[in-house]
């Protein structure tokens, strides 16, 4: 694709996520949502072959059946309360759709079906920003609709997209796939407590996209798409090796890292609450993604092939891709919890 092309489709995509931000009226977060879908099509066709064509239609048949949804949503409210006002959301079947829609949207369970596929059958770059950037609109609408959502249906749907999230990457070996479960997890977490405390959940979702754009560009640095090209990697570029270790600790929720700040908040918010089942079952359920987490762990950085390399030619290529953000994404990824006092204060 050319850079010209390129640049306006990226721009088309990412005013159409700042229309859903920044809008009141459901005709107008309606429409950003609609010029973010068709836009970001071409960027999942960018190598275009079959299986990109596969992913870009899964993708554009789910977004389309979801904005079909939430329209209706937004017409049955708007019949009973005669405006477009997203804070005036008083019908309970409006709340409901409204919410489905944008769970189908995210990826969340039960509709979680088409985040592997699509991400599996994208390149790296694109897979990028559809687990990233095509996260932030969906919810910040759910942050602004979260006083009328339902509590129970919520809370279903974040348990068992947590589950979900670990149980499906537990026997994967392609690091799309990998990642798209971590995100329906992730994104579990993240609708666990959207009811109870909104801003916590865009505190979530800020480290989530800061760990997993981390995550991508050392993918796409390595060139590896799968565990055993991920193995190689301690032979070329050995730093590369221990920054995944460490990364995917975080990803995990283990203590001394970033990760482990939005699990502690969001078990101890929800605690305060009154819930000891669900943040009891969703810590038990996230040891299945560090599961998965700690066997990329081991077969990247913990393992080593019986000889070095000893040979004259080079057996890999050079990297040409310049990551120019990726030493600051992963300081933040991983040491933000020295600080973590002071962002509960300003919270």
């Amino acid at each position: 694709m050319k850079p010209p092309i390129l640049i306006a489709i990226l721009a088309t995509v990412m005013t159409g996520t700042m229309i859903v931000m920044l809008s009141s009226h459901w005709l107008l977060i309606w429409i950003g949502f609609e010029m973010n879908m068709l836009a970001i099509i071409p960027i999942l066709m960018k190598k275009f072959n079959p299986r990109a064509m596969e992913a870009s239609t899964k993708y554009f048949l789910t977004q389309a059946t979801a904005s079909m949804l939430l329209m209706m949503g937004v017409t049955i409210n708007l019949l009973y309360s005669g405006q477009w006002m997203i804070s005036k959301v008083s019908n309970p079947a409006a709340s409901t759709m409204m919410t489905i829609a944008l769970t189908m949207k995210l990826g969340l369970s039960p509709f979680h079906f088409w985040v592997p596929e699509v991400t599996q059958g994208i390149s790296l770059s694109s897979g990028m920003i559809l687990l990233t950037w095509q996260k932030i609109a969906p919810m910040s609408v759910l942050y602004q609709i979260s006083p009328s959502i339902n509590t129970d249906l919520m809370t279903l749907v974040a348990l068992a997209s947590v589950l979900i999230g670990g149980w499906g990457g537990l026997n994967q070996t392609q690091l799309r796939k990998i990642m798209a479960y971590s995100s329906i997890a992730h994104m579990g977490w993240m609708a666990a407590i959207i009811i109870y405390n909104p801003t916590m959940m865009f505190l979530n979702l800020s480290l989530y996209i800061l760990m997993t754009l981390s995550t991508f560009m050392l993918f796409m640095l390595s060139a590896s798409t799968t565990t055993l090209s991920l193995s190689h990697t301690w032979n070329k570029i050995p730093l590369i090796a221990s920054t995944i270790l460490t990364l995917m600790l975080s990803l995990g929720g283990l203590p001394p890292l970033s990760g482990f700040i939005p699990k502690w908040m969001i078990i101890q918010e929800l605690t305060k609450n009154d819930m000891i089942v669900v943040p009891t079952l969703m810590a038990i359920t996230a040891l299945l993604n560090l599961y998965f987490y700690m066997r990329l762990t081991y077969s990247t950085a913990l393992t080593m092939f019986p000889s070095a390399n000893n040979m004259k030619m080079k057996w890999q290529f050079e990297h040409t891709k310049k990551m120019t953000l990726l030493p600051p994404l992963i300081i933040i990824s991983t040491m933000l919890l020295p600080i973590m006092p002071m962002m509960s204060i300003l919270d």
